[in-house]
């Protein structure tokens, strides 16, 4: 964000506004992403997609002066962004592994964590060296070829199986029925699911873009606070992991509501501490828990519908991950001009954090309220 202000001279807000009308374009897109993933696989969505959005992050170093140039390339972002979506990814796993789904689930979005602590430091290298422009070519295809070959080679779509819940444990066993959109917007734990991710991904999306201005609000150098970042980005990687292995042992909604409550700890650190352990205390929180958001919402969303639509009904749970892609770092934007601080954004994020907690938790009973005629078997 600094090198682009300190160029163009653009606010916070224009920045993160291209990100947020791409995210909004994304929204009604991602259920019909999802019919062609369960239409034709993963592997024929993923491997193109690849290679076309290592180009697209590429051309982000083209930006002009021109904000209409800097939001153009975020909408041609947005359709090209599809293709790698995390639909893709959770569908590939979530149609081979049952009992272990999980795990399985955390293994594969730690490659998120895994990014999130890397890319800050190599960023803040990358520009400090070669430029920011330069720094957006080395992002993009420096990520795309180890991507892509490793798609090619091991990203594989599994058939269809009829699944069995696998646990006493887990009162959302997984569903051998299908789930239309029409009913699945009806689906009171559905809905409570989807709402809890708004919340917790608008709150976790924001504070995650804006990490090292906020940390910097704190008083560490740009340096210390990048290198900072990235203990967020380890401590989703356990996050991940050590949720995703209780997930497959215990009841799913509790350990998820747990896992996300959790958070409003690290908010409150943060708003009331400028300790430097404190600081990391608070960074490594969040990071634990909000790493753990996309992995609960997608673990979740299989054992409610099952794998037969699955790629259309996680299509609109991405439609609202896509949709607090691009709210929650504008509004942690529009905070910052409008206070000159981040510290209402950390306020929000105490309630906002239990609030989510609470609504994950009842996704457990209302889905054994729902009506057995909302499911049709073909």
């Amino acid at each position: 964000m600094e090198p682009l202000q300190a160029e163009f001279g653009w606010s916070r807000s224009q920045i993160s506004a291209g990100l947020a009308i791409a995210a909004m374009s994304t929204v009604p897109l991602s259920p019909l992403v999802g019919a062609a993933i369960d239409k034709w696989g993963s592997r024929r969505i993923a491997l193109p997609g690849l290679l076309l959005t290592a180009c697209t992050l590429a051309s982000f170093g083209t930006t002009s002066s021109s904000v209409a140039h800097w939001i153009g390339l975020w909408c041609v972002y947005a359709l090209i962004g599809l293709t790698v979506k995390s639909t893709v990814w959770t569908y590939a796993i979530s149609s081979t592994f049952s009992a272990g789904r999980g795990l399985a689930l955390a293994v594969m979005l730690s490659g998120t964590a895994i990014a999130q602590s890397l890319v800050p430091p190599v960023s803040r290298w990358l520009i400090a060296n070669f430029g920011w422009r330069e720094a957006w070519f080395w992002l993009g295809f420096g990520w795309c070829v180890p991507a892509f070959i490793l798609a090619w080679f091991f990203l594989k779509d599994q058939p269809r199986v009829r699944e069995r819940p696998t646990s006493e444990a887990a009162p959302l066993g997984d569903s051998d029925e299908r789930m239309t959109i029409r009913q699945a917007l009806t689906n009171p734990a559905l809905l409570q699911l989807a709402l809890a991710t708004f919340i917790m991904m608008t709150l976790g999306l924001g504070v995650i873009v804006h990490q090292v201005p906020i940390l910097t609000e704190l008083g560490l150098t740009r340096e210390r606070a990048a290198w900072l970042a990235s203990i967020s980005g380890i401590a989703g990687i356990a996050g991940k992991l050590i949720t995703g292995a209780l997930m497959d042992r215990f009841d799913g909604a509790k350990i998820g509501a747990a896992t996300i409550a959790t958070s409003a700890l690290g908010f409150g650190i943060l708003l009331v501490s400028s300790n430097l352990i404190a600081i990391i205390s608070g960074v490594a929180i969040i990071g634990y828990a909000v790493g753990t958001k996309l992995q609960i919402t997608a673990y979740l969303t299989s054992k409610l519908t099952g794998m037969a639509s699955f790629g259309k009904i996680f299509g609109l749970m991405n439609s609202v991950i896509a949709l607090c892609a691009g709210l929650g770092p504008l509004l942690s934007g529009m905070i910052f001009d409008a206070f000159g601080s981040y510290q209402y954004l950390l306020i929000a994020g105490v309630p906002g954090s239990l609030l989510s907690g609470i609504l994950i938790l009842r996704c457990r009973s209302s889905r054994t309220e729902a009506q057995p005629a909302a499911i049709q078997v073909r």
